[in-house]
């Protein structure tokens, strides 16, 4: 159910009313994700096989397309969005939309425009992400030993990553690391890429792996609860709950020995639903209104139906008429099936 409200943007000034979408357990959709493209340039082992098979190229959305949804959802009171993919740096053309979508910065329709990237393409963009008004990205980083980056991407390279980094640092990019914590593999790295983060200037965010598509590994072998791994880091730093949000659902602390801050996302160990402001829009046009729950909206038919956006408004009303209270992952050696078939990479995490 979507409620119009008025919105005051500063004391003595109005604007004209916005539509909020407000679900049904009360919860206010103000942050979009958008998956432009179910392409990578890692196959990053946690996340997808090593032989994808990936969409069509004729069965992805247009960039001007992918604009038009996105600014239905502005329009229906979304403030920020981020642009994932797969990769969304490898999507032909890219910028083209980044930078029609700035304009919604510029009018102030939206507070923020970011996206997630490996760092693959960041040398390449970084200045022209920055000239769009991008103020910060998430950039996933799961080990700082080049060898071991290599295994668990499989084809990617951590200098040219870390090149990335340092063209968007210099671009006047703010960094934060986002690391998938896996046991076996990262565990005992982690208190080190803290330190290393922050003595960057750089936010770390730990995740929790998610039973998201099949893959060639166990699950059960790579889950590393974060309740575990803070338990640790409290042994050797001072760890301080804060009530920092980025619009996301990563829960932080401060680390009083570097000064910097450190994010928990954790889907199995501590469900994060109940402040969930999300939906996400995938590169074909389908809406999840949950990352863990297959229940989805077709709006590529009702955008493609109409030059008016009457038929696609009331589409996504209806869905998030319907997104649900929370998801339901689960890892365990008994059912050893992911939580849902489809891979990370359709919807972007």
């Amino acid at each position: 159910m979507a409620i119009a409200r008025d919105v005051l943007d500063r004391p003595g000034a109005t604007r004209a009313p916005t539509t909020e979408m407000i679900d049904p357990f009360g919860r206010a959709v103000t942050y979009l994700r958008v998956s432009v493209t179910d392409r990578c340039d890692f196959r990053c082992v946690y996340c997808m096989a090593e032989n994808m098979t990936f969409l069509p190229r004729q069965d992805l959305l247009t960039l001007e397309e992918l604009d038009r949804l996105c600014t239905a959802f502005v329009e229906k009171g979304v403030r920020k969005l981020r642009l994932t993919g797969g990769e969304p740096l490898v999507r032909r053309n890219i910028m083209h939309l980044i930078h029609a979508l700035s304009r919604h910065l510029r009018s102030g329709a939206i507070d923020e425009l970011t996206l997630t990237t490996n760092g693959s393409q960041l040398a390449r963009f970084a200045d022209e992400l920055g000239d769009c008004g991008v103020e910060r990205i998430n950039v996933s980083l799961d080990t700082m030993d080049p060898d071991k980056f290599k295994a668990i991407t499989r084809w990617g390279d951590f200098a040219k990553v870390m090149a990335g980094i340092r063209a968007a640092q210099a671009a006047g990019i703010r960094i934060k690391l986002n690391a998938v914590a896996l046991k076996g593999f990262n565990d005992t790295e982690i208190p080190a890429m803290v330190e290393w983060a922050h003595g960057e200037g750089m936010d770390l965010t730990l995740i929790e792996t998610m039973p998201l598509g099949e893959i060639e590994g166990d699950r059960t072998d790579q889950y590393l609860p974060l309740s575990e791994v803070r338990a640790n880091l409290a042994e050797r730093f001072t760890l301080t709950d804060i009530p920092d949000k980025t619009g996301g659902p990563a829960r932080y602390v401060a680390v009083e020995e570097t000064g910097g801050k450190l994010g928990f996302i954790t889907p199995l160990t501590h469900n994060f639903c109940e402040s969930c402001n999300r939906v996400r829009l995938t590169c074909t046009g389908t809406l999840y209104m949950c990352l863990g729950q297959e229940d989805a909206a077709d709006l590529r038919t009702p955008l493609r139906a109409s030059e008016s956006n009457a038929l696609l408004s009331n589409a996504i009303d209806e869905a998030i008429g319907r997104k649900p209270k929370g998801h339901d992952f689960i890892i365990d050696r008994a059912t050893r099936k992911p939580a849902l078939s489809r891979h990370m990479s359709v919807t972007g995490g």
